[in-house]
């Protein structure tokens, strides 16, 4: 993927960090649940009558925020440099280290973190390196 500098701004990071973290603070605090993208959607997935009201708002954001931003704030899209065999193997691999770092991303970078898991800290570096190594090999091995 090639980010587009002429179109990149701070702020727009920024501001987006602050809502994620928002919303995940507000999560806990109202339903004690953690926003963790993969726990949420699998148990959606796994029981979807008995995921409840908030998981279903939970999934539909994630599915509808991308489109109103790109309504309400027209940007140059991103350029995907990978054909779509790399784009799956790449899912597949994200699948298994979440299902074996018990969480994704958001769920230890983010809510982990904040609440000072040692398990979540340890995750978070093995997944950033590994992904630090994996851009690194992909682009100048």
């Amino acid at each position: 993927m090639t980010i587009n500098w002429q179109d990149f701004s701070p702020w727009s990071a920024l501001a987006g960090g602050a809502l994620i973290g928002l919303a995940a603070a507000l999560l806990m605090l109202a339903n004690g649940q953690i926003a963790g993208i993969s726990g949420v959607l699998g148990r959606f997935v796994r029981a979807p009558r008995e995921a409840g009201a908030w998981r279903i708002a939970f999934v539909a954001g994630l599915l509808l925020a991308p489109w109103l931003l790109a309504l309400l704030v027209p940007t140059t899209p991103g350029v995907i440099e990978a054909g779509p065999l790399r784009l799956i193997v790449a899912g597949l691999f994200v699948g298994v280290g979440t299902r074996l770092g018990s969480g994704c991303t958001s769920g230890h970078g983010v809510c982990g973190l904040s609440r000072g898991s040692l398990r979540s800290l340890v995750a978070t570096l093995a997944f950033m390196g590994a992904g630090f190594l994996t851009v690194f090999m992909l682009r100048h091995a």
